[in-house]
């Protein structure tokens, strides 16, 4: 499914003489393992940098203003997190820590998305940042008749309506609809974010609408798919099936947000969907994170009904906030009267080998992109109601809490599925986090070309890392707790990670955009 570029020895790197010293350049990464999963280059490499772009790779010395001695640890690309939710500079902040160079905003999205950039672009961000036109968030300004604002608080307010979520759009709101995302795309969004699981009873017609319009822009759709549940009707397995036949009609390139969420206990049956239509050649692409829990509102539309926890295999003590778990009490309250608050579901136990099993499926899955669905940072005010944390100070605050993938993903799978349990090479660990993801976009987004590789030429977006070392030390009960292991991050040639510190003042965060058309 994704792209494969073999390219000459030559083309690989750039072999200087034995001899030759060349002029400084701004960055010289010294000695280390450098892997570029499109090239297939795996071997000890010296790597120069000048500006925001990589300008040699050599087996022979290379001289530079700053010299990083990566002597056992791997070069790799920058990780590029197709599915990020926190959006602030503490969320970035625990991204970068794990190798992150890029995070995007692509399943939920936001609107309006000029707003959105503008607001981005006076944070000082590490890395570089990006957005979809939210769906959800066209439909919450059509059913409640107000102008959508660029923020989380929006789509959380929301939460207590249910005309949004639920009823068919007459023609005029569906043109409403339409015509919000439309705005987004024109000015610059990276695709349409289709977050379908918390509006589950829009019209067959509408999706359609929506997967023609992003043809039509030559951007993904990036989609929650409507249903999660492991029975009949109105399965996961259903609502993949809808995703993959508007894709087959429309040509559209849809991408399936975590199918390891979305499909539950089901995952084998949905991802041969997904492999059978890759194999008919419609552009399928889809992610999956390495944890058996999600982190959703309490109050969305699929844990609602008389049936939903039969469906979904949970009760209560499926839920967890903050460090413990719900009762049905506590549950029953916050879907009433805060059903804005983020929780955590656990849908498999990591612990249950058969459980694990069906997580490894998804996570090691050829086609599958790991994508973090990081979530925000969040805390009990002095009236025990959760906030949204955006405050700048780092280490995070001690009372702040989250799900683990906020600060884990990127380097729970060079841990777990690299280094501890050889479910993944290093190099399949490092296309799935660099690479492909990149490969998912760049027909659309331009910028994309040029990351998620180390070769001559592309930008410099660089983590080093100790293979040996590296490790994801939050969990559900703690989750702030940064990644460990990683030397060094540059973004666009900057330094957002040094000697293993975040380096608190790095501005090197670029927008990723696409031309703005209105």
């Amino acid at each position: 499914m994704f792209k494969t570029t073999y390219l000459a020895a030559s083309a690989i790197a750039v072999l200087l003489s034995s001899t030759a010293v060349v002029l400084a350049n701004d960055v010289v990464i010294q000695g280390g393992r450098v892997i570029d999963p499109e090239t297939g280059l795996d071997a000890i490499r010296n790597v120069a940098i000048q500006g925001d772009k990589i300008v040699a790779i050599s087996e022979f010395p290379l001289e530079g203003d700053v010299v990083i001695d990566a002597t056992g640890h791997v070069v790799s690309p920058g990780f590029i997190d197709l599915h990020a939710h926190g959006q602030t500079i503490g969320d970035y902040r625990m991204y970068v820590m794990q190798g992150v160079t890029t995070a995007l905003e692509l399943e939920s999205g936001v609107l309006p998305i000029g707003d959105w950039y503008e607001g981005q672009a006076q944070k000082s961000l590490p890395i570089n940042y990006g957005a979809s036109a939210g769906w959800t968030y066209s439909r919450i300004a059509t059913f409640t008749e107000t102008d959508p604002l660029a923020t989380a608080a929006y789509f959380q307010d929301a939460q207590s309506h249910n005309h949004w979520k639920m009823d068919i759009a007459s023609p005029e709101q569906s043109e409403q609809i339409l015509a919000l995302v439309e705005q987004g795309l024109k000015e610059g969004a990276l695709g349409i974010g289709i977050n379908a699981g918390y509006a589950p009873g829009y019209g067959q017609k509408e999706y359609f609408a929506l997967a023609e319009l992003a043809h039509d822009y030559r951007v993904p759709t990036f989609t929650h798919v409507r249903y999660a549940s492991n029975t009949e009707p109105q399965s996961s397995f259903e609502a993949i099936k809808e995703l993959i036949a508007n894709a087959a009609i429309t040509g559209a390139h849809m991408h399936l947000c975590h199918i390891n969420s979305t499909s539950l206990s089901d995952i084998r049956t949905t991802l041969a969907l997904v492999e059978e239509a890759q194999a008919k050649g419609i552009n399928i692409t889809t992610e999956a994170y390495p944890y058996g829990a999600a982190n959703t509102v309490v109050g969305a539309a699929m844990f609602s009904g008389p049936d939903w926890r039969e469906r979904m295999d949970s009760t209560a003590n499926n839920f967890q906030l903050g460090a413990d778990r719900m009762t049905e009490e506590q549950l029953a309250d916050y879907q009433a009267n805060n059903p804005g608050t983020f929780i955590t579901w656990h849908f498999l136990d990591e612990n249950n080998p058969e459980n694990l099993a069906l997580l490894d499926l998804s996570v090691t899955h050829p086609s599958t992109v790991i994508a973090s669905d990081a979530v925000f940072w969040s805390y009990f005010d002095q009236n025990g109601q959760i906030q949204n944390y955006e405050g700048d100070e780092w280490p995070l605050p001690d009372n702040v809490f989250s799900h683990p993938r906020s600060a884990g993903t990127f380097s729970k799978v060079l841990r777990s599925y690299v280094r501890e349990r050889g479910l993944l090479s290093l190099s399949e660990a490092i296309q799935k986090m660099s690479l492909m993801p990149a490969q998912t976009l760049e027909d659309s987004v331009p910028q994309m070309r040029n990351k998620g590789r180390v070769q001559v030429g592309m930008d410099a977006d660089i983590v080093v890392f100790d293979p040996a070392t590296i490790a994801d030390l939050a969990t559900f009960a703690n989750a702030n707790q940064p990644t460990v292991g990683v030397q060094t991050v540059l973004v666009n040639g900057g330094f957002s990670v040094r000697d293993g510190e975040l380096v608190l003042d790095a501005p090197y965060g670029r927008p990723i955009r696409n031309a703005v058309t209105k």
